[in-house]
């Protein structure tokens, strides 16, 4: 194998580890999302829980994360709007990555 091949090799196992932490991070996240809604809510244990795998499956409707800042602000009905579930899902990004680093 060439260095060049080699070096091709590499990239490509980094961009996959990449892509897949960052799906890691975005369902750790949606996660995290749903357990703070879930809380708002007046939800908690096994309700809440439940509640945050909502939010994770809902991320799997269409691409990006509208979908989920959707179904988190519709059923907060008025107790955060659609900037503050943004808001605190860019924070709870942060929180997630910063987790699965600890994990690895």
């Amino acid at each position: 194998m060439t260095t060049f091949d080699e070096r091709e090799h590499a990239y490509e196992a980094k961009f996959a580890h990449d892509a897949e932490m960052q799906f890691k991070a975005d369902a750790r996240r949606n996660k995290l999302v749903g357990l703070w809604a879930a809380e708002l809510l007046g939800k908690s244990g096994d309700d809440a829980n439940a509640y945050a795998l909502e939010v994770v499956k809902s991320d799997f409707e269409e691409a990006g994360h509208d979908d989920v800042v959707r179904k988190v602000t519709g059923d907060l009905d008025g107790l955060a709007d659609e900037a503050t579930v943004r808001a605190k899902m860019d924070e709870l990004l942060l929180v997630a990555k910063g987790q699965l680093l600890e994990e690895h």
